[in-house]
């Protein structure tokens, strides 16, 4: 039996799909299940439910990722990395797997008040200690991670936060251009090819999983919404103007995998920063979760009322 929310005890500790070290955090709404032996926010679903729309990849449950190891662990779930992976080369000396201080490694956990916070490990080539706020809004459908990086150790680095969310394969996954992108068009092209059933209409682009290739779209939103055949999930970001973006100017993208693992990620970005050692950078995304009422799923897109208190994303100022 898992365990469930109650009022005064609004994060509980328990098993989940093989971890032993789960905390399942409820407001009476929604739960969102959290795994620190791997860093990862496994699930997002309504309480007294069993599954959400994150897709978590069954062949690794209960398992645990290796410092150094060359394959990297895809477990699923909502994950951090440093933005731009162009840069990965120049600082950890390959352009794949993700550094290991950001992604797959244990976490620390601090149960404080009604959040949990994850705190990693400095990861060695960047010198930079992760933090997630997870916290979820008092009876609403609406979860809030708080993402920081602070630079702890080594040589000046341009940096951003960078939020990736693993979710099921949709019936479609809409974007909002809050404007476009510096590279010009409706948004830039990331793999070789472009999703097959791109659609661009007035004041919003879809896209469905192509299962037969790996498809990845950028562009200038703060604004993703997966649509499943039940629920909704969309999840906000606040785009900084006059930030310094990857990818042509992306704040946000999209990648579609193929079979057979059969997930989408909706994808937020941060500004670049240049952080030297004292310095912190925050990035605050928002997730709220909905059921599907409409048959048409573009008409979903103008249901989800606004979110109150949008989250920002800037530099902070530097540590004392």
């Amino acid at each position: 039996m898992q365990p469930r929310y109650s009022p005064q005890d609004p994060a509980t500790r328990g098993a989940y799909h093989g971890w032993t070290d789960a905390i399942r955090l409820g407001n009476g709404v929604v739960e969102a299940v959290i795994v620190p032996s791997i860093g990862r926010v496994m699930q997002f679903q309504f309480a007294g439910e069993d599954d959400g729309p994150f897709w978590e990849n069954p062949a690794l449950a209960g398992g645990t990722a290796s410092p150094g190891a060359r394959e990297w662990a895809n477990y699923g779930g909502d994950k951090i990395w440093p933005a731009p992976q162009t840069g990965w080369s120049e600082v950890i000396g390959r352009a794949w797997p993700p550094p290991a201080g950001f992604d797959g490694l244990p976490m620390k956990v601090e149960l404080a008040g009604s959040g949990v916070t994850l705190i990693s490990a400095v990861d060695a080539a960047f010198g930079v200690r992760t933090l997630r706020r997870i916290e979820l809004r008092p009876d609403r459908p609406v979860m809030t991670i708080t993402t920081t990086f602070e630079k702890i150790a080594g040589d000046p680095v341009e940096i951003g936060v960078w939020v990736i969310t693993q979710v099921k394969d949709p019936v479609a996954v809409l974007a909002f251009p809050a404007g476009d992108p510096p590279s010009g068009g409706a948004y830039v092209r990331l793999s070789d090819e472009v999703p097959p059933d791109l659609k661009i209409e007035p004041g919003r682009i879809s896209l469905t999983r192509d299962p037969a290739k790996n498809h990845k779209i950028g562009l200038g939103s703060g604004t993703l919404l997966w649509i499943g055949r039940t629920e909704l999930l969309r999840i906000d970001s606040a785009p900084r103007a006059g930030g310094k973006y990857p990818d042509g100017g992306c704040s946000a993208e999209v990648y579609t995998n193929a079979d057979p693992l059969a997930y989408v990620e909706l994808e937020l970005l941060g500004p670049l920063a240049p952080m030297k050692v004292g310095d912190k950078i925050e990035h605050v995304t928002t997730y709220t979760l909905a059921r599907r009422s409409e048959k048409d799923p573009a008409a979903e897109s103008g249901r989800l009322p606004a979110t109150p208190a949008a989250p920002r994303s800037s530099p902070a100022p530097s540590l004392p």
